[in-house]
């Protein structure tokens, strides 16, 4: 039985609203954040920040890397933030990807001086100037091999 105040009009419920929606200023995230799946699924409460979710599940990832030579190289990313997941957050805990990082700028370089150096690129041009360049760079980089 239904009771009316003074006043007071009636509003049906609807049996569809009984999930309310988020509030404007509020974000849901829900994702998978282990490797493997839960052997029992358990809803965590409590958890207000970001930083208190990556505390408690402490995502991580196994990944293999394949060098130019095709030789594997297994390394774990671990997750403590959101920036973790940006190509920084990635690269900066994995030496391989530094390696290639490093690798990428010096070829980067090497460009800016082809482009820029106009002797350097003449000497390039001609095949027997060409080889004496390669000549010199050979023999400096046994140079670092052997003084390391």
């Amino acid at each position: 039985m239904e009771t009316y105040g003074i006043g007071g009009t009636e509003v049906k419920g609807d049996a569809s609203e009984a999930v309310g929606d988020i509030p404007q200023n509020r974000t849901l995230l829900v994702e998978k954040l282990t490797a493997e799946p839960p052997v029992k699924p358990q809803v965590v409460e409590g958890l207000t920040t970001i930083e208190e979710v990556f505390d408690r599940f402490k995502p991580s990832v196994d990944i293999e890397f394949e060098d130019s030579e095709g030789k594997g190289r297994e390394e774990q990313l671990s997750f403590r933030g959101l920036s973790d997941f940006g190509v920084k957050g990635i690269v900066n805990q994995s030496a391989f990807l530094q390696g290639l990082t490093q690798q990428k700028e010096q070829y980067l370089k090497i460009i800016k001086q082809l482009k820029s150096n106009k002797l350097l690129r003449k000497a390039l041009e001609n095949p027997e100037t060409r080889q004496a360049v390669l000549n010199a760079i050979y023999a400096m980089s046994k140079e670092i091999e052997q003084a390391q």
